[in-house]
């Protein structure tokens, strides 16, 4: 019995359902509806900040998994900015520092979030996942699962001017991260749709490829499930933050 093999998606196919994916982005998750209409609290920004810092840190761990798979130099050279976008050249750079900056600006002080305190298990496991994945999937897949920077740029603008209407006591110079990457994720996400395309050359590796952003779009969703579940019955001086670890 023969098997037919489907054939591969044109470009302007295989970007078409990639870019559909964006369906499955979190900007529609209520959690981050009821982050851009203004109905948390101080208490409940303050702990999706400091969880969201833990999927920050782990950003750079997942582009060296990347690194140490792809065999292509030419692609290395690129995608080590990644890394030091994150964690900059010199201390007190880079985009994790940038998100300490956040977390000062919404009242946590750093040592709150550096040592995890605040984190709820869902989180870290969502985030270690991804983490997982970039270092024991092909490369190329763990390129496709980056695409959700594709999506970023218009919920990072909604996010900023969520912020500046609906919580002023954030300090705007806290806002760094979200304004960088503005260019940042586009730039990003430009680079790596088309190596992704130069690189899935057959259904199979355009499925798969589709399948990894899947994945990245349930991570990113799973991560606020779990902030959400935790932020449901935090008040300005109870919850979570009476519970967390010191």
């Amino acid at each position: 019995m023969t098997t037919t093999v489907a054939a591969p998606l044109s470009r302007e196919e295989f970007i078409a359902t990639l870019q559909a994916q964006s369906e499955r982005y979190y900007h529609k998750h209520p959690f981050n509806v009821s982050m851009n209409t203004g109905q948390l609290n101080r208490r409940q920004i303050q702990l999706w900040t400091a969880n969201r810092f833990y999927y920050q840190r782990i950003i750079p761990l997942k582009d060296a998994a990347i690194l140490s798979n792809c065999p292509d130099p030419a692609i290395r050279r690129v995608w080590i900015q990644r890394i030091i976008d994150h964690d900059g050249t010199v201390a007190g750079q880079g985009g994790i520092e940038d998100w300490l900056k956040l977390a000062e600006a919404v009242g946590l002080s750093r040592a709150e979030v550096l040592d995890e305190r605040y984190i709820v298990s869902g989180v870290r496991f969502a985030a270690d996942a991804y983490v997982t994945f970039a270092k024991t999937q092909p490369w190329i897949e763990a390129v496709a699962a980056s695409l959700t920077e594709w999506f970023a740029p218009d919920l990072m603008k909604e996010r900023i001017e969520a912020f500046k209407r609906h919580y002023s006591w954030v300090n705007t110079d806290g806002l760094t991260y979200l304004n960088k990457r503005l260019t940042q994720a586009p730039n990003d996400a430009g680079y790596a749709i088309e190596i992704v395309i130069q690189h899935c050359h057959t259904r199979e590796q355009q499925e798969r490829a589709i399948k990894a952003l899947v994945f990245k779009c349930e991570v990113l969703w799973s991560m606020l499930d779990t902030i959400h579940h935790a932020v449901k019955d935090v008040k300005e001086q109870k919850g979570i933050f009476d519970n967390a670890r010191s």
